[in-house]
């Protein structure tokens, strides 16, 4: 793009692909957003069946979507058309905990993406240790670096495909030692990793700081 005197000059560098939504199915679209949409924090997120059977399972369509009170968000889809145990388990029992997994845990991460049958838990079959929670009947993983113990708050459904939106109420923050200070949790610590596209993850690398530029207001007030 050149900037002309009063007016926009537009200059094509490359073409373009133009790609409607409508045609493609939606494995299509899955990957396509998944694709652009990145880099994407994983909640991995705890929950447990009516036969105490504790499901453990990766979303990386995750969020914060309110500060006070402090509200997650998770977006879990349907796999060959049925709920996924992590949607039933929530909706019956109300309740979840997100964990945050850091960069050492990448290969339990993703295998706990693996469909199993509702009986089967995913902690044991990893061999995951767990640990209570003081607020929901729920265990969180005792290896992480930060939990968050969820009460549900809402559930919507969108799309052709059913997925869900789940939104839990934040009742108790576990975070590990060193890890935050003054509410300010220090990212280089906690060594997060994210979800791009297809069975590909990533660390968070290089911080880059803004600071000297300008003081650019963020938060809720």
């Amino acid at each position: 793009m050149v900037r002309g005197r009063g007016c926009f000059q537009i200059r094509q560098v490359r073409a373009i692909v133009k790609i409607s939504p409508a045609p493609l199915p939606a494995q299509d679209l899955y990957k396509l957003l998944t694709g652009i949409v990145v880099p994407r924090p994983i909640a991995w997120v705890t929950s447990r069946s009516d036969k105490g059977v504790v499901n453990l399972a990766p979303f990386s369509c995750f969020t914060f979507v309110s500060s006070k009170p402090p509200m997650v968000g998770i977006n879990v889809g349907r796999r060959l058309g049925e709920r996924k145990d992590t949607a039933v388990n929530i909706e019956r029992a109300k309740e979840f905990v997100v964990n945050i997994g850091d960069e050492t845990m990448i290969e339990d991460i993703h295998r706990t993406g693996i469909a199993h049958p509702p009986h089967v838990s995913e902690v044991e079959v990893l061999g995951l240790e767990l640990a209570e929670c003081d607020y929901v009947e729920v265990p969180r993983l005792a290896a992480t670096p930060i939990s968050l113990e969820c009460r549900l708050h809402q559930s919507l459904s969108f799309g052709e495909t059913g997925s869900q939106f789940i939104v839990g109420e934040v009742v108790l923050f576990h975070i590990r030692d060193g890890l935050s200070q003054n509410c300010k949790i220090d990212t280089a610590k906690l060594r997060p990793v994210c979800r791009i596209g297809g069975p590909n993850y990533a660390s968070l690398g290089e911080i880059v700081s803004m600071q000297h530029v300008g003081d650019v207001r963020t938060g809720p007030g």
